[in-house]
């Protein structure tokens, strides 16, 4: 990519990972944190962790400083593991997410526990979902994930419900088993709002009409390893010889593709249809960026 679409692609992502932070804060600061319901993930552990340290030792930490503190060893590792530019926005993300929880006062909206475990997830997962949708990622977990995933190929997913099994438990036995529940129905909502929002699961099929196969290629190559099968075409119209693309790749990666065949290409016509089933050799997310990396080290 050029130098000007890369500072473009910077300066959104930057805007995006500011309003991720802010809508999290929100959903914690006005509903959760006040109705002693718990988020997902780091963020759970330090609202937990700040709660435990305030009523056994009569410590006060907020639970923005603790975000931060507890992404600081996940980002190192991330940085030194995953991949740097990755692990930046991550951080950038989380650096905002606790100034906005510090800065923001703690607001019972409501004084139903129930509608704080609901909005309180809802407003937050927007804010992820949002993140991800733009190749954002908030930190915490997803680096860890990322790190275990390249490291064994293993899902993350089983190691995700364990860390929420444990805040739920813990808040249970230290708390009430009624905040803990709460908890529960909160990190279903917000399960389910991010894969509305975020749908990277679903895949898609993308065909590319272009003059420019081989810089088209190469681009998308540079910034993504996906397997791209070439069709010598004819325009009907036109009777001009062109080259057919064919990809599958993930809703999430959609925007990066139109983005890349615009630069190089603005007049190629770019065909997405919805894919039901994928079998084969279909790179993960997590496979995808440990190839890519392999593949920039090779050609430097």
């Amino acid at each position: 990519m050029s130098s000007k679409l890369v500072y473009k692609e910077y300066a959104k992502k930057t805007a995006i990972a500011i309003i991720a932070a802010l809508l999290n804060a929100i959903g914690m600061n006005f509903f959760l944190i006040p109705a002693q319901v718990y988020a997902a993930g780091l963020n759970g552990v330090a609202q937990l962790g700040s709660d435990m340290l305030r009523d056994t030792m009569n410590i006060s930490i907020s639970t923005g400083l603790l975000v931060l503190l507890l992404n600081i060893p996940v980002a190192i590792l991330g940085w030194l593991k995953v991949g740097k530019s990755f692990t930046v926005f991550s951080f950038l993300t989380v650096a905002f997410m606790s100034f906005f929880l510090i800065v923001i006062p703690e607001v019972q909206v409501s004084n139903d526990i129930l509608l704080n475990a609901i909005f309180g997830a809802l407003i937050a997962s927007v804010g992820v979902g949002l993140a991800l949708k733009f190749g954002i990622s908030t930190g915490g977990l997803d680096i860890l994930a990322m790190y275990i995933t390249i490291k064994t190929g293993r899902s993350f997913g089983k190691y995700f419900l364990l860390l929420n099994g444990i805040i739920i438990i813990v808040a249970g036995f230290a708390y009430d088993w009624t905040f803990a529940l709460y908890t529960l129905i909160s990190l279903y909502v917000q399960s389910r709002v991010i894969d509305i929002i975020h749908t990277r699961h679903q895949k898609l099929t993308v065909m590319i009409m272009t003059q420019h196969s081989e810089t088209v290629i190469k681009a998308i190559h540079e910034n993504m390893v996906r397997g791209i099968t070439v069709v010598d075409a004819m325009g009907g119209y036109s009777k001009q010889d062109v080259a057919m693309l064919i990809m599958v790749i993930t809703r999430y990666e959609l925007y990066d593709i139109t983005q890349i065949v615009g630069e190089f290409d603005p007049k190629a016509f770019i065909n997405v249809m919805e894919t039901s089933s994928v079998f084969g050799d279909f790179r993960s997310e997590a496979d995808q960026k440990l190839a890519l990396a392999m593949y920039k080290n090779k050609m430097m």
